[in-house]
């Protein structure tokens, strides 16, 4: 159950991570519906869960070197990634995807120390 609870608040700091860049940053647009939007909250968390291990497995060296900055890079590719899987949303510019990938990765890391214990 436990896993389960943690998947759920993954999903929904990924809804309100969406959300909050599509609102502040400029570029990133979302064309979509709310139930589109579960659609690609839903692949987001799926991308998180399975893709972010794997590439931090593999660029390992990079985020010990960087004393963590390599994780906003491992955001920026997962993020990229759902941009080409996904019609609905459009990502205009490289800033556009750097601010957003940090704002919708801040917010996962807030919910995920809310539920921490």
């Amino acid at each position: 159950m436990k896993t389960a609870a943690k998947i759920l608040v993954a999903f929904i700091a990924n809804i309100i991570g969406l959300l909050a860049a599509a609102y502040f940053v400029t570029g990133f647009n979302l064309n979509i519906a709310y139930q589109d939007l579960l659609t690609l909250a839903a692949i987001l968390t799926v991308l998180n869960l399975i893709l972010k291990p794997i590439l931090k497995l593999f660029l390992g060296p990079i985020i010990i070197l960087t004393l963590g900055i390599g994780l906003i890079l491992i955001n920026i590719v997962i993020l990229y990634i759902l941009d080409i899987l996904s019609k609905n949303l459009i990502i205009e510019t490289i800033p556009a995807l750097i601010y957003s990938s940090l704002i919708i990765g801040f917010i996962n890391f807030i919910f995920h120390l809310a539920t921490k214990k």
